[in-house]
């Protein structure tokens, strides 16, 4: 089998025409290849072919594609009506409902319908592609093509190599993607795959922290945003995705990794599938999308006064940022060395960055009771928000001097119940480990993990190059202590964050 491309030439035919077959018909026809649009539903492929006809119109209308480029992107466009009309694919995209039974009977007929050179690919974005390809005579010949919704306009593609699947259709496949102008990663077939296993702590700590009562999903979806930099909030991107599909996603890398607890499912995610809140699908999930219903607001510290004594100690990312932000806002502070770590002193109160353990932990280890941790952010210069957690045993005129010097660094602070590693760091911190286990089981390279994420799902940076930045042995500790507080195996350090916290360096694959 060529390892090139396929050739633009060469028809491509598309089995499924819902929301995702029907983009995937689109971007293949939009690279030049004739595309045959086929689904079991009476008129379905005729009607997607039209909607897409549509969109590339309305897209050339208002200039963002070329109008020859689409008119002949639609005139390549067709519905069949019956599989046979495949049969001179070169390859062949399947976008059907995700169930085994039926992606296994699909390929088996393809199978008799297609040449046999032809490539099988499956869009699945759960089912592993060693099952589907099973009883297939070929099975080398079958791969995952996993794009993402809205297919034209993402530009990942997860291409999957199950356990039969020749190296040679995955270089195929690889280079067809990149000539639809897509960036293709390579993974194995394993429970979620790349993006889907990854970003699964996204979700798990957060509903963590809430069920916890560490924080309203509101402050967290407003963390989360505002200093770690994440286009959506955990619990609104739940919402929108539909608890029943996101919790059914955790439910099988759950299952398919054998109820390893890393991947539990959240007992308050089930309950709202239980009682049909789905989200905003059905009005109503974590917030209420129904008329009338007030959006809940972050919970934010109330204004203090700026302490009368004031440091910023030593030149850690965080206390570089706070001397400048505090420079800029005209608050006198003093320059001081940094001692155990701290990142400012505000009168008797003494300031951390978040390193995984609570605040009341790390108070009573150093013996200093007035002690305030603060959260890791994307760019300490430039976020609006800060989360802040307080020991048991700090006098609450300290806390106040603590939150008062943040605010006069221009922050608004979400002040927490004292959960061990915070928001933004514990999450950091549990993708970053998530992704290094991708890559030490071979589902993935590291580079890969990182390009699956910012792409797939939109994260600010990569989590293994965010992990470096914050320092890997500095992650793993957070993971350490976490570990220790729990006492679970959930926050099991991965043996490759394990290694290269040695070396600093995780992205040199």
């Amino acid at each position: 089998m060529n390892m090139a491309a396929l050739s633009a030439l060469q028809p491509v035919g598309v089995v499924g025409a819902g929301a995702m077959g029907a983009g995937i018909a689109q971007v293949a026809a939009l690279a030049g290849h004739p595309v045959r649009l086929f689904d079991l539903r009476a008129d379905a492929a005729r009607q997607a072919v039209d909607s897409q006809r549509a969109q590339l119109a309305q897209l050339a209308g208002k200039g963002r594609l070329d109008a020859a480029l689409a008119e002949a992107a639609s005139a390549r466009l067709s519905a069949v009506s019956e599989l046979a009309e495949l049969a001179g694919c070169a390859l062949v995209i399947e976008a059907i409902v995700e169930q085994l039974e039926a992606k296994q009977a699909l390929f088996r007929q393809l199978e008799a319908i297609v040449g046999e050179h032809a490539l099988l690919a499956s869009n699945t974005s759960s089912i592993s592609l060693t099952a589907i390809a099973a009883p297939l005579t070929r099975p080398q010949r079958l791969a995952g093509l996993h794009f993402f919704n809205p297919a034209p306009r993402m530009a990942l593609v997860e291409v999957i190599a199950g356990l039969a699947t020749a190296p040679e259709v995955i270089d195929t496949l690889m280079a067809t993607a990149r000539a639809w102008g897509k960036t293709p990663v390579r993974a194995k077939s394993t429970p979620g795959f790349i993006v889907n296993r990854v970003a699964r702590p996204y979700y798990a700590e957060a509903l963590r922290l809430a069920q916890e009562g560490a924080a309203s999903p509101a402050t967290l979806d407003a963390l989360l945003r505002e200093a770690g930099g994440f286009r959506m909030g955990p619990f609104e991107l739940m919402d929108m995705i539909g608890h029943d599909v996101n919790f059914a996603v955790t439910s099988s890398v759950w299952r398919g990794y054998f109820h390893d607890p890393r991947f539990l499912p959240s007992l308050m995610q089930q309950d709202l599938v239980e009682a049909g809140f789905l989200g905003r699908k059905r009005g109503r999930g974590f917030y209420d999308y129904r008329d009338g219903a007030a959006m809940p607001q972050a919970d934010s510290a109330p204004p203090l006064p700026p302490p009368a004594q004031l440091a910023v100690c030593g030149d850690s990312p965080a206390a570089r940022a706070l001397a400048a932000r505090l420079h800029a806002h005209g608050v006198a502070f003093a320059a001081l060395p940094s001692v155990d770590g701290r990142v400012a002193q505000a009168d008797d109160a003494v300031l951390f960055v978040t390193d995984g353990r609570s605040a009341s932990q790390r108070a009573a280890d150093l013996a200093l009771p007035n002690l305030l941790l603060i959260d890791l952010a994307l760019d300490y210069h430039l976020a609006p928000r800060l989360a802040a957690a307080a020991a048991d045993g700090c006098a609450p005129a300290a806390r106040d001097a603590g939150l008062g010097l943040l605010q006069a660094a221009g922050l608004a602070v979400s002040l927490l119940d004292d959960a061990p590693g915070l928001v933004v760091m514990r999450t950091v911190a549990m993708l970053a480990n998530e992704a290094a286990d991708a890559v030490h089981q071979g589902v993935c390279s590291a580079a890969d993990a990182d390009a699956a994420m910012q792409l797939g799902v939109n994260y600010p940076r990569g989590p293994l190059a965010w992990a470096e930045q914050i320092g890997l042995a500095q992650v793993r500790q957070v993971l350490a202590h976490l570990a220790a507080c729990y006492g679970e195996d959930r926050y099991r350090i991965s043996p490759r964050l394990q290694r290269a916290a040695l070396t600093g360096r995780i992205l040199h694959d």
